[in-house]
């Protein structure tokens, strides 16, 4: 416990990917929630890790369909801004709103801890903002 308290970047959840029936854990993809990242680990032989950090979280969602519901499962959809995960989904776990609640806790406070703002997120080549400041008004 002393040691979490020092790790800056501690696990605060982990969850596993369920096969869609009955919610049984037969597959190799965990996700894995930090203070400072979440972090998509999947594969039995060849395994692949790709991480996503909390302060590029732009948008989550939740979804649940109606086996999801009857197996007490869920779907996270997070879209960040990031190169090569700009979404990623997490589908069928078990706790899912809990998951995602706390994914959205850990995001505002590592953009607080980053002293970020979602207006730095903002595109400025945005289409509806090209023709601001034109004469055609």
């Amino acid at each position: 416990m002393e040691e979490e308290k020092r790790n800056d970047n501690a696990l605060v959840m982990k969850e596993r990917k369920r096969w869609g029936f009955f919610g049984i854990p037969w597959t190799f993809t965990k996700y894995y929630l930090y203070m400072k990242k979440l972090v998509i680990e999947q594969g039995l032989f060849r395994t692949v890790e790709n991480e996503v950090l909390l302060y590029r979280v732009v948008d989550i969602s939740y979804s649940r369909g109606f086996f999801q519901k009857i197996f007490g499962m869920g779907t996270i959809t997070v879209h960040a801004h990031d190169k090569t995960n700009p979404v990623v989904v997490l589908k069928n776990i078990k706790h899912s709103r809990e998951f995602k609640e706390a994914i959205s806790e850990w995001v505002e406070k590592d953009r607080i801890r980053m002293k970020m703002r979602q207006s730095e997120f903002v595109d400025a080549g945005h289409p509806d903002l090209e023709d601001y400041g034109s004469d055609d008004f």
